[in-house]
């Protein structure tokens, strides 16, 4: 998936000034599942999409592991059964019924206390023609583990529908309070068969050519994490994070194996996807330098400018002097100075000029960038301004 930002009016009432909130930004989705539902979501307030599963799911109906814990339940049905997600539950049974001990498994799951972790899992169970016996409204592992362990798990065989995700002391708790916890892994994760997209993405996002990173499962960070390590650029990868490219996730397990290694994270109050690209439409636009260069508003973003609210796609070339001159506005930056800026440019500072042309024509407002003869080029800024942004 990779889509171009949208500009102009928009009718779901996301457009702000004329132009999308995240119109201007590139956003990386690392999602396996559901990640065309989330890339539309972005791409309707303005983002560029860059996709890259940093993940693949292990299909049910191949995947002995499951076979083997459903087997298992059958023959010793346990006390209790805990659904953590819709789909894991949807999916769990259709594999049964594949292997054809589907009316087996309803039959050991009617007899059980089955709770549901949220609405969506309630949804599926009843859709199986089952009923939950208890569901919180916080839709929160820990709020059902509280419950477990106030009613007692002494002696008592738990069956957990495992999601991928891990789940931080929660087995360990059962297994305290005196349960006996059997593991239903009904679906399980591994690296992507194509690493080329999760390659360009890294790429990207050292190169600074992402502006946030989305992660919606633990085990998904926890790979790209992994990957960027295999091919030696660790360094290179949490630099970026902990400076230039934000790391979004969908909620607090989801962030654990970036928040390990020192990687601030933003996440949204409840864990939906809607709100996490709420979250970026907050985040970006207010980490955007802003600054006011002869006599108009300049927004600098990821990969365009708004210039008095009009948004000014520019080229990469173009955005790396313009975020060379913005570190110091006011000021003259050096030709030298500029062309260490330029990626692969060489030693011709010609190719300072080639680009700064087009980055003013881009801009549309020439008289944004002033050249300073035989020094190099600073930006406008307004005299008023000059004392608040001066070094």
């Amino acid at each position: 998936m990779h889509a171009t930002p949208q500009n102009g009016q928009q009718k779901n009432g996301h457009q702000k000034n004329g132009h999308a909130p995240l119109a201007g930004f590139t956003v990386g989705v690392t999602a396996a599942r559901r990640a065309d539902e989330l890339g539309a979501l972005l791409q309707r307030r303005g983002a560029t999409v860059l996709h890259a599963p940093a993940l693949r799911i292990v299909p049910l109906a191949d995947d002995s592991e499951l076979l083997s814990a459903t087997k298992e339940l059958i023959d010793h049905a346990p006390d209790i059964v805990v659904a953590t997600t819709a789909i894991g539950f949807r999916g769990w049974i259709e594999a049964a019924d594949g292997w054809g001990f589907g009316e087996a498994l309803l039959q050991c799951l009617r007899g059980v206390e089955l709770l549901a972790r949220g609405p969506k899992v309630k949804g599926a169970i009843r859709a199986a023609g089952l009923t939950e016996k208890w569901s919180p409204a916080s839709e929160s592992m820990a709020e059902v583990l509280d419950r477990l362990l106030e009613e007692g798990v002494e002696g008592k065989r738990v069956a957990l529908q495992l999601h991928g995700e891990p789940l931080p002391g929660f087995i360990e708790s059962l297994r305290a309070g005196g349960a006996d916890v059997v593991g239903v892994p009904v679906y399980r994760w591994m690296p992507p068969e194509d690493l080329a997209p999760v390659d360009r993405l890294l790429d990207a996002t050292v190169a600074r050519a992402v502006d946030a990173l989305t992660f919606t499962s633990a085990p998904a960070a926890a790979s790209f994490l992994a990957r960027a390590e295999d091919r030696g650029m660790s360094i290179e990868l949490f630099a970026a994070l902990q400076h230039d490219v934000l790391s979004a996730c969908v909620g607090p397990v989801t962030a654990l194996p970036l928040q390990a290694r020192g990687v601030e994270t933003v996440q949204p109050e409840r864990f939906r996807l809607g709100p996490l690209v709420q979250t970026l439409c907050q985040e970006l636009p207010s980490r955007a330098r802003t600054l006011p260069i002869a006599g108009h508003r300049v927004e600098i973003r990821g990969h365009a400018v708004l210039v008095d609210d009009e948004l000014r796609p520019v080229p990469p070339a173009g955005m790396s002097l313009l975020r060379a001159l913005a570190r110091r506005p006011g000021w003259v930056v050096s030709r030298a100075e500029l062309l260490r800026a330029l990626p692969g440019s060489g030693r011709d500072e010609h190719a300072v000029e080639t680009a700064m042309a087009r980055l003013r024509t881009a801009l549309g407002a020439p008289k944004l960038v002033q050249t300073v003869v035989k020094r190099g080029y600073r930006l406008a800024l307004d005299p008023a301004a000059g004392s608040k942004y001066a070094d």
